[in-house]
């Protein structure tokens, strides 16, 4: 038997490979312990509830969604708005890529559940990351806290995303690329670029 923190991330492993092709709803103990090939009482090992080993699932996916941040940021300019639309432009292509886990990692029980379950300590670094931005990149003048701002922002690029995947934006404008959404987003929070 492998040792525990091997088996345990194997377990988040395979839950996270059975969102690629699953909905989250299809992720029980016993059919991520069957596609782990251990019992079906081996998580309870080590994730006590359901919700735990969903949760680490989610925080999973906010660790590759951050990975992927992180990368795409290496090589994008150094201005607030540049950095602003890498975030975002990666945000929503992830949601796409990713569907099921996207849904997962914002599941609310999961993000307002305390103590280790819960998915805010996961969710808040990029947040504050952009909200740093946000604050840096908005017209001077402008009087609503910049956290306000990076809220209402990341409010319209997560439905930018899920009416992506839903496929309402191709169906109510026929578009083929949800970045173009993004840019608008951008522009409606933040201004025309440059108006700083």
């Amino acid at each position: 038997m492998p040792p525990d923190d091997a088996l345990r991330d194997r377990l988040v492993r395979v839950g996270a490979e059975l969102l690629r092709t699953e909905s989250p709803g299809s992720l029980s103990l016993r059919e991520i312990a069957r596609r782990a090939g251990v019992s079906h009482g081996a998580p309870r090992r080590y994730f006590p509830t359901h919700l735990s080993l969903l949760s680490a699932i989610a925080r999973s996916g906010f660790a590759e969604l951050s990975t992927q941040i992180t990368t795409a940021l290496r090589s994008t300019p150094e201005d607030p708005r540049s950095k602003i639309r890498t975030i975002a432009q990666t945000y929503v292509r992830f949601a796409a890529a990713n569907r099921s886990m996207f849904e997962l990692m914002f599941r609310h029980d999961l993000l307002s559940s305390g103590g280790e379950l819960g998915l805010r300590d996961a969710s808040l670094p990029l947040f504050r990351l952009f909200t740093d931005l946000v604050g840096a990149a908005r017209p001077a003048s402008c009087e609503v806290p910049p956290q306000v701002t990076a809220a209402a922002l990341w409010a319209a690029l997560h439905g930018t995303a899920q009416l992506w995947n839903w496929g309402s934006l191709t169906l109510a404008t026929e578009a083929t690329d949800p970045i173009p959404f993004v840019d608008a987003t951008l522009t409606a929070h933040l201004g025309p670029e440059g108006s700083r």
